[in-house]
């Protein structure tokens, strides 16, 4: 089991330990003030990576080789130079799309067979690729100058963004992104050319267009490692299970109390079981009836329970973000952050909750390292 977690805040990146007497609490505090928005450990060479929305003064990364060695900026992902005479707007508020990066939403390390190579997803919508550890990178040119891509707009932020990867551990040129309100997409060539899954459905549109798989809105989309064909979906509109590696994806329906919110994660080795983290609706972004709790499944969605004793059982206001919810390596062990600032742990697949902290920032990212 890991023992150590690593948090990102609004002010700041959390070090949380588990002490040899089985309490969890915050050993360190770093970038103090600055919103970190994600973080990753490589299991490659154990070099840690974290992105920062700075906002006035921009889009930072860092990267630190071990845990005794200082962090070191390194370079922000760049778009290529905007075309003079293209007017692309966002389609629902007509904002200008900006070929700049806007957030680094996402950051994943590569394939174990591909050192070096870094993964970085974006608003407005750009994948980009390292091959040196995040010293360069480079636009993937088949997806943002894909003829669907000016069609993506924004759901949450005022601009679509890419906040998934997940690279089959098989074979590293077979990748799935979840785009907001872009649909979910699948590439078997390294990215060279790109298929958008189907199956999903959003009904915020009209009902001549909620199965139109280029508008969907997947908030959070993760891969079994033992079973990679198996990838599960927290939707803007529900639940999803695919079971052919993202090339299609089924709903699922009836989950009490709400089957929408924007965390999932899903056992290391069973991928029957998974969790999320339900909020009343996509209007009313708090837990159902003030309650705060996890609904799980153990058998491939056909049913769920909720669990999650120690967490609050009324007045509950948090809200769990799309990396706010993380599981081990064992699948035994969770770890849940919240918009309200608090901190949660589970020893036992979520059957209990135990509170770390009440008194973070706002909680963007969590990940046991």
């Amino acid at each position: 089991m890991s023992d150590r977690l690593l948090v990102g805040t609004r002010k700041g990146l959390a070090d949380v330990r588990r002490g040899a007497d089985g309490d969890w609490a915050v050993h360190g505090f770093e970038f103090a003030g600055g919103p970190v928005v994600a973080v990753v450990r490589d299991p490659r060479d154990s070099a840690t990576y974290a992105t920062f929305d700075h906002g006035h003064f921009g889009v930072k990364l860092h990267r630190r080789e071990s845990d005794d060695a200082p962090w070191t900026e390194i370079t922000t992902p760049s778009y290529p130079p905007k075309p003079e005479a293209l007017d692309e707007r966002e389609p629902m508020g007509q904002t200008v799309i900006p070929w700049n990066t806007e957030y680094a939403w996402v950051i994943e390390p590569g394939h174990a067979d591909e050192p070096g190579v870094m993964w970085c997803g974006t608003i407005p919508g750009g994948l980009f690729r390292s091959d040196d550890r995040g010293e360069t990178w480079s636009i993937n040119e088949a997806l943002w100058y894909h003829e669907k891509r000016p069609g993506w707009f924004g759901g949450g932020f005022n601009l679509p963004g890419i906040h998934s990867i997940s690279i089959d551990p098989r074979n590293a040129a077979t990748m799935v992104l979840g785009v907001s309100c872009g649909g979910g997409w699948r590439t078997d060539d390294g990215g060279a050319s790109w298929r958008v899954a189907t199956g999903m459905r959003a009904n915020y549109l009209p009902p001549s267009e909620e199965d139109d798989p280029y508008t969907q809105d997947p908030h959070r989309v993760v891969r079994c490692d033992a079973a990679p064909d198996v990838l599960w979906v927290q939707h803007h509109c529900g639940i999803f299970r695919s079971t052919d590696g993202g090339f299609t994806y089924s709903e699922i329906t009836d989950v009490a109390p709400s089957n929408f919110g924007f965390a999932v994660a899903v056992h290391p080795t069973d991928p029957d079981t998974a969790w999320f983290v339900p909020a009343i609706s996509d209007m009313v972004r708090v837990p159902v009836d003030g309650k705060l709790v996890v609904t799980r499944t153990r058998d491939g969605g056909r049913s769920f329970e909720q669990v999650g004793a120690g967490l609050p059982a009324d007045h509950a206001y948090d809200l769990i973000y799309r990396h706010g919810l993380a599981v081990d390596a064992t699948g035994e062990r969770l770890a849940m952050g919240s918009t309200t600032g608090s901190l949660w742990v589970s020893e036992d697949g979520a059957d209990t909750m135990t509170l770390v902290s009440a008194n973070l920032p706002p909680i963007s990212c969590v990940t046991f390292v």
